[in-house]
């Protein structure tokens, strides 16, 4: 049963690749989405098209300024695997805006990280076969081995030191509020992205 289970998420990432896209592509894509006033996903509301646009801003900031540690660039530049990152995400994703520049980032340090991205609700099947505590919690970086295929490690949907603070958040409160958002927002900013870095690392050691 095990093996059969394996075998169904190879597959599975299998038909996704197929359907990514790169990175700058898929920054392209968000550009494009913000000049339309659009969003990705189904579900095509003002609201979501504003925080695409937001987002849009956000990871052209990031992908100016996020810097790497010269011991971290080592690490990086150091492994040896051929890997596969594979990220679910949507426009309108504002975790995603901050992470997911830090991980091109990373991956652009080393020629044997292939970094791809899909549209969560366009992968449903990927999406449900990596659910964070039972939800679609995105994004969500799937790290595959491309000898093996096997899937070695998984990323997200924030980084650890982010997800600590709204799990305390949630157990004082009950839920996030619109105030916590904002405060989250200002820890990523104040972060600059290296938390993720931190995390990302770990998994390359």
């Amino acid at each position: 049963m095990e093996t059969l289970q394996v075998n169904m998420i190879n597959d599975i990432i299998s038909d996704s690749l197929e359907k990514s896209m790169t990175y700058t592509q898929y920054r392209t894509l968000v550009s494009e989405l913000t000049e339309n006033n659009s969003t990705t996903g189904p579900e095509k509301t003002e609201a979501l098209a504003n925080y695409t646009a937001l987002n849009d801003r956000r990871m052209k900031r990031w992908d100016k300024t996020v810097k790497l540690s010269e011991d971290a660039k080592t690490i990086v530049e150091n492994s040896n695997r051929k890997m596969t990152w594979l990220v679910l995400t949507e426009s309108w994703c504002g975790d995603a805006a901050h992470i997911m520049p830090v991980i091109n980032k990373v991956a652009d340090l080393n020629d044997n990280i292939d970094y791809k991205v899909v549209l969560r609700d366009e992968n449903e099947a990927l999406m449900n076969a990596f659910l964070t505590n039972g939800g679609k919690s995105i994004p969500k970086l799937i790290m595959i081995d491309n000898d093996s295929n096997e899937v070695i490690d998984t990323f997200g949907p924030r980084p650890s030191v982010a997800t600590e603070l709204v799990n305390n958040y949630k157990a004082e409160h009950g839920q996030l509020t619109p105030e916590f958002k904002e405060d989250l927002q200002r820890w990523y900013n104040k972060d600059k992205g290296q938390s993720t870095i931190e995390d990302l690392l770990k998994t390359l050691a």
